[in-house]
């Protein structure tokens, strides 16, 4: 590789390393890909009294937004079991900046949604809020990361912030308390195939990847299968029902050498 290509590998690997940093950032964020550069309220906001809390239900967790993350040199560990999480803190918000940008879990950011940002909540997540300072609270749906400033728990959607008397204040003292649905059981019976795969390797050579599946079920203790596309061999691990458990074996495949390993939704 000659020079001018290799300055121009690493500008391109420098360009998706920023980006990826970026869209991570979420909320928190105050670079160039937003329409202002300040975060604000709408200009002429609509009244949010006929939008109701978020209703909770059962949704498995998003594929993107859920892995452990550093940023700002701070490492994050993702909850994996949310049941019973309760935490105390400050509230902030966020609105007309990041209205219509993608938010950590892939959705779209819509600041008259009842929804919210949090730095370790699995996505999505709903969640109880209330404000200490007068009393009120409401339901919201965390499906973003943030916020990363020092003593702030959660960022409310502009609506959410209004429907508690956030906006004019910017913080209040609140305590959120996450709502766990468990999955239906007419769903349940609903359900014949499981909702996620791993996919750990692939190769055009079946006697190797067969090998490896092999010892990857001996040292793991789960599932193995082979899936033919095209002239390579898809080593795939599961399949599971469980998302924890998925996330769990992952974390383990990627540990004992296959960091690009990555969980596939059915």
């Amino acid at each position: 590789m000659n020079k001018r290509n290799f300055q121009w590998r690493a500008q391109l690997n420098w360009l998706w390393l920023a980006l990826g940093v970026a869209v991570l950032a979420g909320c928190s964020s105050s670079d160039s890909r937003y329409d202002i550069k300040d975060d604000v309220a709408p200009s002429t906001p609509i009244s949010v009294d006929h939008i109701e809390g978020a209703q909770p239900k059962y949704e498995p967790y998003s594929l993107g937004g859920n892995k452990n993350y550093t940023l700002r040199g701070k490492s994050y560990t993702v909850v994996k079991d949310a049941e019973g999480f309760k935490e105390s803190g400050q509230a902030s918000w966020y609105g007309k900046k990041f209205h219509g940008h993608l938010t950590s879990n892939g959705e779209v950011y819509d600041m008259y949604s009842m929804s919210a940002a949090h730095k370790t909540l699995p996505l999505p997540s709903y969640v109880k809020v209330k404000n200490l300072d007068n009393g009120k609270e409401t339901i919201v749906r965390v499906n973003d990361r943030g916020p990363f400033h020092d003593g702030r728990i959660i960022d409310l959607s502009y609506a959410a912030a209004s429907k508690l008397d956030v906006i004019k204040t910017g913080t209040a003292n609140v305590e959120i308390e996450v709502i766990i649905v468990e999955k239906p059981s007419s769903q349940h019976k609903l359900d014949q195939h499981p909702e996620y795969t791993i996919q750990v390797a692939a190769s055009p050579h079946k006697d190797r990847i067969d090998e490896l599946s092999k010892q990857l079920a001996e040292k793991l203790s789960v599932e193995t299968f082979l899936t033919p596309v095209n002239s390579n061999y898809r080593l795939m691990l599961g399949p599971f029902k469980d998302y924890k458990q998925t996330q769990d074996v992952l974390e383990q495949v990627q540990k004992i050498g296959y960091p690009s390993a990555f969980v596939k939704k059915l």
